[in-house]
């Protein structure tokens, strides 16, 4: 009995780089339409940091490219607006995006073989995640 637990084991640890491996992707795993929604703080005209949630649609070119359109509420205000930008995927599917006026930028993760993507803000001041979902 150990020796089948213990051959399972190996066969497990074994096969598990090779699976983990054999996800590769690109600017083209994360190309077409996602719905997203987010949610964290950002600092409003006083440099408070109040609530900012909100839902989108980005497009993604697959040649590093992305279009969104935002509807968000900042600290109970609705607003609209557009982010234009780039993105960069690692072989590792990480990566990041920024915006052409630097205004948002993210670090990025794309799972399940590019059906969803989530990122982080990394621009001082926003405190947010996004959570992108393939739109099929």
């Amino acid at each position: 009995m150990k020796r089948m637990i213990s051959l399972a084991l190996f066969v497990l640890v074994a096969l598990a780089p090779a699976a983990y491996a054999a996800q590769h992707c690109t600017a083209a795993t994360v190309k077409g339409n996602y719905g997203f929604t987010f949610s964290g703080f950002a600092q409003d005209a006083n440099g408070s940091n109040v609530p900012f949630y909100g839902t989108g649609v980005t497009t993604n070119d697959g040649e590093g490219n992305g279009v969104a359109t935002i509807n968000a509420s900042l600290n109970g205000n609705f607003i609209t607006f557009p982010w234009i930008g780039t993105y960069v995927v690692n072989p590792d599917c990480t990566g990041t995006a920024t915006s052409t006026n630097g205004q948002a930028n993210f670090s990025l993760v794309i799972v399940r073989g590019g059906a969803e993507y989530m990122s982080v803000s990394t621009n001082p001041g926003l405190t947010f995640t996004v959570d992108f979902k393939k739109i099929d």
